[in-house]
């Protein structure tokens, strides 16, 4: 009962300072080598491992560049060998959601043949089997990196790049598509052209089934069942380029719909091919963003006539019409700024400087959508290393977990650990491709600062203090998070010195931990 009694007015103590801009060690107007350090990598990345902070206090710029070209930086050999990267590229899509189909059709016949009878214990069922074949290694490849891999930048950026295109894996047929999604249309091009995101997105079958374009056709002659679906031509404009206020009509929303009306999925029909279909997936993984596997044009149910889009004339073309309205979206002004301004609140603020966001928006345009010197630029400017954003941006569910996971030095030794952070990441509220609106999870304090959310990170310090705290004590801990550590937790720290787990938790639990 002490000990509890103990730990509750501690992280009391510890949490008070949350609704803070930023903790009192971070007013400082000198720039110094921690302070600095721990800002980078608290934000370029996942926070400090053990002894990075020292290391990186020596040159943060020097780093920051080193981050802004991550091919030059070699996977440990021991990450390397753990990642199911072949996993998830030997998975064919159309291929795993007619399985998945089938499955779902022998699950429903068995349930319904046996629902006179009293369920029977048995092997798990063949329809959750088979999603976890799908789901688990690109869950485990994804943690694994975001923990282990000297490309925080990289990963963080993977972060970004999938909320921003973000689909739901929990849809249907979703739930064998998204680890594909992530590792072929979203990391090969995370530190590239925004263009190309843009387009290995578009063609992705995650993407055309979670916004339904799949089922969207034109005219067509006596009818049907099905017609036009505006779903993806509406998040196409306003979540992935030109953003809610980017100056397009309704009109124009329908006018998209119908040029990218047979952008479709190799037919899922379970049994027999389709004569108007090709036999195989088309594409390479690895390849070019419009060569996705699965992704199939059919021209017989596309919209020929002409349309009127963003203030132009397009004659029908086919595929083209998509293609070129793609081109003219990753290029226009609008779409420079929006995603300009989601960068600045991802890694600066979360009410974007107006005057960082022009910059960068003509930095987007100047340099045809490369990310690189849009990042370089940001990360150059005054408003980055801005005292008052040193520490001001609150961690989602997802950074919180990592950085303190890495600042305790912990690994992720098999398949439990990682399905433990998993269920973790759900307990509190972000589920990793869990996220069901087009719009992705938000990355702003109003999201996640919350009793309820206070509550499940605390349990998760304690749990991990419960689990570390012999490896990485609360002194090891103070010595290696710098002034990411308020002095109030400092203080609560020593008091609590006796109890190695509890000055521990009150390390990780402490507002400094919860802020980037």
């Amino acid at each position: 009962m002490v000990r509890r009694r103990r730990w509750l007015q501690g992280t009391a103590g510890a949490v008070a300072g949350l609704g803070t801009a930023a903790p009192a060690v971070h007013a400082r107007t000198e720039l110094r080598g921690d302070v600095a350090a721990a800002h980078a990598l608290n934000r370029l990345g996942y926070g400090p491992r053990p002894g990075q902070l020292a290391d990186v206090a020596a040159d943060p710029r020097g780093w920051i560049e080193q981050q802004l070209q991550p091919s030059q930086l070699p996977l440990p050999t021991s990450l390397a060998a753990r990642l199911r990267d072949a996993e998830i590229a030997a998975q064919d899509p159309v291929a795993s959601m007619r399985e998945l189909a089938l499955r779902i059709q022998q699950n429903q016949a068995a349930a319904s043949a046996a629902a006179a009878t009293p369920p029977q214990p048995g092997p798990d069922n063949p329809v959750a089997a088979y999603v976890r074949q799908h789901q688990l290694p690109a869950a485990e490849s994804r943690l694994l990196r975001a923990l282990e891999s000297p490309r925080q930048l990289e990963e963080a950026m993977v972060d970004f790049w999938f909320n921003h295109f973000n689909v739901f894996q929990g849809k249907n047929l979703m739930r064998v598509l998204v680890g594909h999604y992530e590792h072929f249309a979203i990391r090969p091009y995370a530190m590239g052209r925004f263009r190309d995101l843009l387009v290995a997105t578009a063609h992705h079958p995650a993407m055309l089934y979670y916004l339904d374009n799949w089922q969207s056709v034109g005219p067509r002659p006596g009818g049907g069942p099905r017609g036009l679906n505006e779903n993806y031509a509406r998040e196409l404009m306003e979540l992935h380029t030109l953003g809610v206020d980017g100056g397009y009509t309704q009109q124009d929303v329908t006018e998209l719909a119908r040029m990218l009306t047979g952008w479709t999925i190799i037919p899922l029909r379970l049994a027999g091919p389709r004569l108007d279909a090709p036999e195989s997936s088309p594409g390479t993984p690895g390849g070019p963003p419009h060569a996705m596997p699965g992704y199939w044009f059919n021209e017989r149910v596309h919209d020929r006539g002409e349309k009127h889009w963003l203030g132009q004339t397009v004659r029908g073309q086919g595929q083209a019409e998509g293609e070129q309205a793609l081109e003219r979206l990753a290029r226009h002004p609008a779409t420079a700024r929006h995603v300009s301004r989601r960068l600045v609140q991802y890694f600066v603020a979360d009410e974007p400087d107006a005057a960082l966001v022009d910059r960068l928006a003509r930095v987007f345009l100047a340099e045809d959508g490369r990310i690189v010197p849009v990042l370089r630029a940001l990360f150059d400017s005054e408003a980055f290393w801005a005292p008052q954003h040193r520490g001001a941006k609150f961690k989602t569910p997802y950074h919180y977990s990592l950085s303190a996971l890495r600042a305790c030095g912990a690994s992720l030794p098999g398949r439990p650990a990682l399905l433990g952070l998993a269920g973790s990441l759900a307990a509190q509220g972000m589920p990793l491709y869990g996220c069901a609106t087009p719009d992705g999870w938000r990355n702003t304090e109003s999201a996640w600062l919350n009793p309820d959310a206070m509550s499940k990170r605390i349990q998760f310090a304690a749990q991990l203090a419960g689990r570390v705290g012999r490896g990485a004590d609360a002194d090891t801990l103070l010595a290696q998070l710098g002034p990411l550590v308020t002095p109030a937790t400092r203080t609560l720290a020593a008091e609590s010195s006796a109890d190695r787990t509890l000055a521990s938790a009150l390390v990780l639990a402490g507002p400094g931990m919860m802020r980037r």
